[in-house]
């Protein structure tokens, strides 16, 4: 039986997790000691990520728009999810965390763009 990190949730939502090729639909529990993954499927199937081992955690932001997929980077790798809620639960990252522990990931064009300049410097 999966036991929660959590003693108060501050949110709970739904979304999916991209840790395996196809991705899994479940349910997010954000709380006071960590944000966690259950998958609906199996409840044995969760991911546990306790505030203390978070690194970055970030969204791609246009428009002053939050993009549905946030990633989250920890010392064991980085971890990528999508949710309806992910703005709110990047503001709750942000209380736990601070504000230099949640940043704006660059867009897909940023990316290509950046990936081109380097392809093309002089050396």
């Amino acid at each position: 039986m999966a036991q929660s990190l959590n003693k108060v949730v501050d949110l709970q939502t739904t979304g999916t997790s991209y840790l395996s090729i196809t991705g899994k639909v479940g349910k997010f529990l954000v709380g006071d000691q960590a944000l966690e993954f259950y998958a609906d499927r199996n409840v044995e199937d969760y991911i546990q990520i306790p505030w203390s081992s978070v690194k970055q955690i970030g969204a791609n932001v246009s428009r002053r728009k939050v993009s549905r997929h946030f990633e989250v980077f920890t010392d064991q790798g980085k971890f990528l999810f999508a949710s309806k809620d992910s703005g709110a639960i990047l503001k709750i990252a942000r209380e736990k965390l601070g504000n230099d522990k949640v940043v704006k990931l660059p867009t897909l064009l940023q990316t290509i763009g950046q990936k081109l300049k380097n392809l093309f410097a002089k050396k």
